[in-house]
């Protein structure tokens, strides 16, 4: 494992400080990590989701508002299964 360091301003940290009391965090690397884990998971979310709007554009077919409601709900199934928190 290795080993970062940050520097935070002080409003910032306190802000943190707050926020990790609040939720219960018990350390500051706790919280980070959860932090760090979560950005990844959304920017995968966000991946995905540009490459089905890219899939859903590229039939060339008209598609019904019934259709694509339809395949928002099963991406969103898809996604939430692969990105459930555990």
């Amino acid at each position: 494992m290795e080993t970062i360091s940050l520097r935070l301003e002080d409003e910032f940290l306190q802000d943190l400080e707050r926020v990790m009391q609040k939720y219960r965090y018990s350390t500051k690397t706790e919280f980070v990590r959860a932090a760090i884990r979560d950005k990844i998971n959304w920017l995968k979310k966000e991946e995905l989701l540009k490459k089905v709007a890219v899939l859903s554009g590229s039939s060339g077919k008209k598609t019904s508002d019934e259709q694509l409601h339809e395949a928002g709900e099963k991406a969103f199934e898809i996604l939430e299964k692969k990105f459930k928190h555990k």
